[in-house]
């Protein structure tokens, strides 16, 4: 039996908490004060009985005995927020929203086409569609705050909880700018800490994949990096200077099709993963997202495996 001491604002305040990791931004996104939001944590935890957060460092974690009951509590938050939006559509004849994650890497691969394709089959359902880094977008899906989410697989210690079904693989590329000097170079690498590099920042995906890659080519750092998730900005940078892009092919191709980028003459194949759809093993898809996923597969088939 539940306990009628747990009320919505508890979960609410403890999903929020969670998901930002400080009390602060909580009590920011809540609009209410720093105290209200540690009063409400305190009561949830005399309710459970145990911890749910705990401080580490200058900022707080949250628990083993948090983990699980945040499981529990983003469904319960999703299960009222579907129940909303059913009542919505009853009211006013709409369908309930979907909230897409995508990252970068199918934002302007996939997206645009499925989202033809979906708007194409009529169902009414309104769209959210968010970018932005693996990590932040996983946390969202993990709390309800996401219905899906497109893009590379995520580390294995992050997926307690989600399925993933592969769609295809992509590598990382090199990219510059065309009639870059080092397109007509012999040895790539002997001319890469002359320029600025762009780099996919610490939380991103593909960081780890591209570490890796520099090192075994016997690069151990670069001296004029920048990081950034940015594609927007990275497009931009690119064409305007002599800067190194690392990022996803998927990201770029359009560019690269387009001859405004060039991926530089680099074997990069030990780079690629495998990118797909995210759920969360608990939900159970409406049928406009269900329709969306299938498009998204269907736009996905034509992408080269080589890719």
């Amino acid at each position: 039996m539940v306990d009628n001491r747990i009320k919505f604002r508890h979960l609410q305040t403890f999903v929020e908490v969670a998901r930002q990791k400080s009390v602060m931004k909580a009590a920011e996104l809540l609009h209410v004060s720093q105290p209200a939001v540690t009063k409400t944590i305190r009561e949830l935890e005399d309710v459970l009985g145990v911890s749910v957060f705990e401080r580490d460092g200058r900022g707080i974690k949250i628990t083993r005995y948090g983990e699980v009951f945040l499981k529990h509590a983003g469904a319960a938050l999703t299960a009222l927020r579907q129940g909303f939006d059913s009542v919505s559509q009853a009211v006013h004849g709409d369908a309930p929203p979907i909230r897409i994650g995508a990252l970068p890497t199918v934002s302007t691969r996939i997206m645009p086409k499925a989202m033809q394709l979906f708007l194409a089959e009529g169902t009414g359902a309104r769209i959210k569609i968010v970018t932005g880094e693996n990590a932040v977008l996983l946390e969202q899906l993990r709390v309800g705050d996401l219905d899906l989410m497109v893009g590379r697989l995520a580390a294995p210690e992050k997926m307690a909880g989600f399925s993933f079904e592969h769609l295809y693989s992509e590598k990382v590329v090199f990219c510059v700018r065309a009639g870059h000097p080092l397109l007509s170079q012999g040895s790539v690498f002997a001319g890469l800490d002359a320029y600025p590099v762009l780099m996919p920042t610490r939380a991103s995906i593909i960081r780890p994949f591209v570490e890796s890659f520099l090192i075994a080519n016997g690069i151990a750092g670069l001296p004029n990096q920048i990081e950034t998730v940015s594609d927007a900005f990275g497009r931009a940078f690119v064409r305007q200077s002599d800067a190194i892009w690392m990022i996803s092919e998927g990201v770029v191709a359009a560019d690269i099709a387009e001859g405004t980028l060039a991926a530089l003459p680099v074997d990069t194949s030990g780079t690629q993963g495998p990118v797909g759809l995210t759920v969360r093993t608990d939900a159970v898809p409406s049928m406009p997202l269900s329709i969306l996923m299938q498009t998204i597969r269907e736009v996905a088939g034509n992408v080269s495996p080589a890719a």
